[in-house]
């Protein structure tokens, strides 16, 4: 009887253009070959953070897992880069899976921008005014105005990001749910943000929008001179990432907590 084949036989490699990243990537492709995407069981990105943003982005729709290598700084979604036994590594990994968030913004002039987001679905003031925001959860006002510099929407797997620099709550994966979270609130100056059950859906309104303009970012996408914006999960989409056993994103999220 025939040894069964390694789950992750076809590698697709992917690099950001860091000289590390570059040279990672020769010395594992002439290892290990590199299958073009289409045709690959596992996609491994060699980076940072931004990069596996990326990534996860251009394969949104594929679910295919992407397993990440730190080429770059942070590496918070990355695992330790090491060209031994990758394929072997692979098979040990444990998978995540995280849904991104879903964003129609809709401007001044009635166009609507459909974005998604995996870490977080921000609203920031464009000028030296502060913005002026309202906030609808399951279509009941919740906050009739907020003055702040924005606010964000994040998912467990991004409340580590900009989130926990906003001073927002880390949220463990499984939690089931969404943090709302205001930047520098002026009024309520006490207001810290909520948490929302993840299948909520948030509607932010840009009050006295031509005197006090305001943008809305998923991830990289953005748009400007916004007066609406309506966000909730994309439960209908998956993201598979692959992470090393004892270096999961639930544990990785627990000891950030323990981080000064």
């Amino acid at each position: 009887m025939s040894k069964p084949s390694n789950p992750y036989d076809r590698i697709a490699f992917v690099s950001s253009d860091v000289p590390e990243a570059r040279a990672a990537l020769e010395n594992l492709t002439a290892r290990y070959g590199n299958a073009k995407p289409a045709n690959a069981e596992v996609i491994v990105a060699l980076g940072g953070d931004g990069l596996m943003l990326q990534t996860l982005h251009r394969y949104m729709n594929d679910r295919i897992p992407i397993y990440g290598m730190n080429r770059g700084s942070v590496g918070f979604l990355m695992n330790e880069y090491c060209e031994d036994d990758l394929r072997q590594r692979l098979a040990a990994a444990q998978v995540t899976r995280v849904h991104p968030l879903s964003m129609v913004a809709t401007d001044i002039h009635g166009k609507a921008t459909k974005g998604l987001a995996i870490n977080e679905v921000s609203l920031f003031r464009q000028i030296h005014q502060a913005a002026k925001l309202s906030i609808s959860v399951d279509g009941t006002q919740r906050l009739e105005e907020l003055i702040c510099d924005g606010i964000l929407v994040a998912t467990p797997a991004g409340s580590t990001a900009y989130n926990l620099s906003a001073h927002g709550p880390i949220l463990p994966l499984d939690a089931k749910l969404l943090a709302l979270t205001p930047i520098s609130p002026f009024r309520p100056r006490r207001w810290r943000g909520a948490l929302l059950p993840d299948n909520a859906r948030i509607t932010i309104t840009v009050r006295e929008h031509e005197k006090r303009p305001v943008s809305a970012v998923a991830d990289h996408i953005e748009t400007r001179n916004v007066v609406r914006v309506e966000i909730e999960q994309a439960r209908h989409i998956d993201l598979f990432m692959l992470f090393d056993p004892g270096h999961s994103l639930d544990e990785r999220v627990i000891a950030e907590q323990f981080r000064f």
